[in-house]
């Protein structure tokens, strides 16, 4: 008896390694990649149509120049520091925390400089904030 091997042999690629070396892969790219966004907007002062209206009531004014510092009512702060701008904000009030404050910033000022005097308001406990802004066509 004779055995004859088939001329038609089956030959088969094994493609489980394969699938495996490429998910691992997917998982390395996925891990080791870093995905930023990083935006630049460029913001300026809203516009306001409003009415200007006489106020007799006292009020503390805020001014962020466009390098960051603070004075308030016209008195420039040594520093930009939020504890030096929540004293002399306490010392001009008096401890009334029902005056109004009016932030005026330049178009300029960075976003930090203003949420840093929204913070340190907020935190002497005024309920009464305003934010100024420019009409339109007024330079």
């Amino acid at each position: 008896m004779k055995f004859q091997r088939s001329l038609k042999e089956e030959v088969s690629v094994n493609l489980t390694p394969l699938i495996d070396v490429v998910f691992l892969l997917l998982i390395f790219f996925m891990v080791t990649t870093t995905f930023s966004r990083n935006t630049n907007l460029l913001i300026n002062l809203p516009e306001a149509n409003g009415q200007l209206t006489e106020q007799e009531t006292v009020e503390i004014e805020i001014l962020i120049a466009q390098n960051g510092t603070y004075s308030v009512n016209g008195r420039q702060l040594i520093n930009t520091e939020r504890e030096t701008l929540m004293r002399t904000i306490a010392d001009v009030s008096g401890g009334d925390t029902s005056i109004p404050l009016i932030i005026t910033a330049d178009a300029s000022t960075t976003h930090q400089a203003v949420v840093t005097a929204m913070d340190a308001v907020a935190q002497l406990g005024f309920t009464s904030l305003n934010i100024s802004t420019r009409e339109p066509g007024s330079e």
